[in-house]
């Protein structure tokens, strides 16, 4: 579907029906394009966050258990240790 700015603010629900269609919008200013909308879900390729290698890699550290503590460590003053 194509759809210019004026069709996005005035015809809304049909842009999102088209859309819950499973089809690409195609946005369209002065007769250029401007956005592709893509239905919602996952992409060709995408990898969940707990693929990533860095993820959990603090998961051992002892002294972030407390995550209260750690904050107010971080968030303390500067001259508090005097």
């Amino acid at each position: 579907m194509k759809a210019s700015i004026l069709d996005l603010r005035r015809r809304m629900g049909d842009v999102l029906k088209a859309l819950q269609r499973n089809e690409e919008v195609t946005l369209l200013r002065r007769g250029k394009i401007i956005a592709v909308m893509r239905p919602a879900g996952e992409p060709p390729g995408a990898k969940r966050v707990a693929a990533h290698p860095a993820f959990g890699m603090w998961a051992g550290r002892s002294d972030l258990a407390d995550v209260n503590a750690a904050i107010g460590k971080l968030r303390r003053g500067r001259f508090d240790d005097l």
